[in-house]
């Protein structure tokens, strides 16, 4: 296969550079994808550095105007460790009903592989719990929006899921598995785990205190900013910086902390913090209900009437939330503008393993 010609790159560049320009003040993050952003000159008078502590400090404004929505110790604990954990989040009957609802339904779902990793989403939109009342009202729980929002630090509606995790004992390697950063700025993930997660099940693990930037991992970040071409691990060159446990402490943080936990136990954690899925040594399945929110890094204001400028926020997207998201994914596909990792298995059991697995 013949390279790009030089010049159609160059005017490709030339072309692109309003939009590359303003994705200067977005949540872009790839290197990559972006030639200012990933720029040797621009990233070594510190670029990259002024975007990660700008980020910083707006997320700590707007999270000091959420904080009426978590108490004193989770508020604490968060700014302690990066992520609070809850354990008996909900009420015993209203669990228990919820994993006889789960376990007794068959929904449409969606699957992500990742190395012998397989990711499903089974779709919890309004439409498919007008008969499961308590997986609708933990999907609506406010107090689990709550400190999603305060993590996230922005007021917007979080995409919420119910999640399973169906990992091979010894297979390809899962890209989740090695300690990531999933951006430069505050983004909050949430986990309410429906089964019990052992040592060998694969646990969510989290550097304690991560969330928060040392002048260590500044120097280490504007190294790999500056330094794209001996980067060779493609989701760092994207912006979600990967690294080996044994460069934690020159950071300045701890081993990471394996969350061994049961089920109905809440972690609510900002994975701008380093953190993976361990791997396991066994087959495991995981299934929990998962949310999401990632806004704009920039924005000074925590929400208004439409949740913090998000389309999430329109009632019509929140919904049918899950199925738009997965359509659009293939649309854009469709379009040749990016990959949709997502397909369809069909109807079915969240934790049904199926043929190709």
């Amino acid at each position: 296969m013949s390279a790009t010609p030089k010049s159609a790159v160059s005017l490709r560049h030339v072309l692109g550079f309003p939009l590359y320009f303003l994705q200067i003040f977005s949540g872009a993050k790839s290197f990559e994808k972006n030639p200012l952003l990933g720029s040797r000159f621009l990233n070594a008078n510190n670029l990259h550095v002024i975007r990660v502590s700008l980020a910083m400090r707006m997320a700590a404004l707007r999270r000091r105007r959420l904080r009426s929505r978590v108490s004193a110790e989770q508020a604490e604990a968060y700014e302690r460790d990066g992520y609070i954990r809850i354990d008996n989040f909900l009420p015993e009957a209203q669990f228990a009903q919820l994993l006889e609802e789960m376990h007794g339904s068959e929904f449409e779902r969606v699957d992500m592989r990742q190395g012998a990793t397989i990711t499903r989403r089974s779709m919890i939109d309004d439409q498919d719990l007008e008969s499961r009342p308590a997986l609708r009202q933990a999907r609506d729980n406010p107090e689990f929006m709550g400190l999603v929002q305060y993590v996230g630090s922005h007021a917007g509606h979080a995409l919420v899921t119910l999640q399973t995790v169906l990992a091979k004992a010894n297979g390809n390697p899962d890209p989740q598995s090695d300690l990531h950063s999933d951006t430069f700025h505050a983004t909050a993930k949430a986990w309410l785990f429906l089964t019990d997660v052992g040592e060998q099940d694969g646990p969510f693990c989290y550097v304690a205190g991560s969330h928060k930037m040392t002048e260590q991992r500044y120097a280490w970040e504007k190294g790999i900013s500056t330094s794209l071409d001996s980067v060779e691990n493609t989701y760092s060159r994207r912006g979600s910086l990967r690294l080996s446990p044994d460069k934690l402490a020159a950071m300045g943080y701890p081993q990471p902390t394996r969350m061994v936990v049961k089920a109905n136990t809440l972690i609510v954690a900002d994975t701008h913090g380093f953190h993976a899925r361990c791997s396991s040594p066994v087959d495991t399945t995981r299934i929990e209900i998962y949310a999401s929110l990632r806004r704009a890094p920039y924005l000074p204001f925590v929400a208004g009437s439409l949740g913090g400028l998000h389309l999430g926020a329109l009632p019509y997207v929140k919904k049918r939330v899950n199925r738009l998201v997965v359509s659009g994914l293939r649309r854009m596909q469709k379009l040749g503008l990016r990959g949709c990792p997502w397909h369809s298995i069909g109807q079915g059991k969240v934790d049904e393993w199926t043929h190709d697995q």
